[in-house]
């Protein structure tokens, strides 16, 4: 698992530490998992809900990937909540022409661990045959609120003074194709 780093102007308590891994487990498949580690605090997590696609998870508790290919402009957003909500999204360029990226609804798994929480998925990408790229470059990130309103954001690297999940240089992580 990949250590996800605190934006350091965003404190936060109800987590002490916070871990994800991808993995892309056959052709088309992107399999993510977070791992969270108990802190002081309270964390705020989303009352259970139907799986169903949900614009605005980031404002809450919410786990998320970002997924390129090599040396293009375009990527892909996805939002998972703990509460099953999600969100998919493309987008043309840095922040630029975001579109609802139609994937089949992943089920999110939410469970408690002796150490915190954790939060796994299964995404099927098999339909998007643009990004069946070799190589993939991917960005993890997470969004955590505590009970008292506080927001913290994580990611395997905060390139810029301020937190941005879309920023290139934040996609730390890359991903091989399986093996066919």
């Amino acid at each position: 698992m990949q250590r996800l780093i605190r934006h350091p102007e965003y404190p936060c308590e109800a987590v002490s530490a916070l871990a994800a891994e991808a993995a892309r487990p056959g052709p088309g498949r992107l399999a993510l998992r977070y791992r969270l580690t108990r802190g002081g605090g309270d964390l705020a997590v989303p009352a259970s809900a139907p799986p169903a696609r949900t614009d605005g998870l980031w404002k809450h508790t919410c786990f998320e990937a970002f997924l390129r290919g090599p040396g293009g402009e375009a990527y892909l957003e996805f939002n998972l909540a703990p509460s099953g909500e999600w969100a998919a999204y493309r987008f043309s360029g840095y922040r630029e022409g975001m579109t609802p990226l139609e994937v089949p609804p992943p089920t999110i798994g939410w469970r408690p661990t002796p150490e915190g929480w954790e939060l796994a998925t299964d995404l099927d990408l098999s339909g998007l045959p643009d990004i069946a790229a070799s190589t993939w470059q991917v960005s993890l990130t997470a969004v955590i609120e505590e009970a008292q309103g506080r927001t913290s954001y994580w990611a395997l690297a905060h390139p810029a003074a301020k937190p941005d999940f879309h920023a290139r240089e934040g996609f730390a992580l890359t991903l091989s194709a399986p093996d066919a």
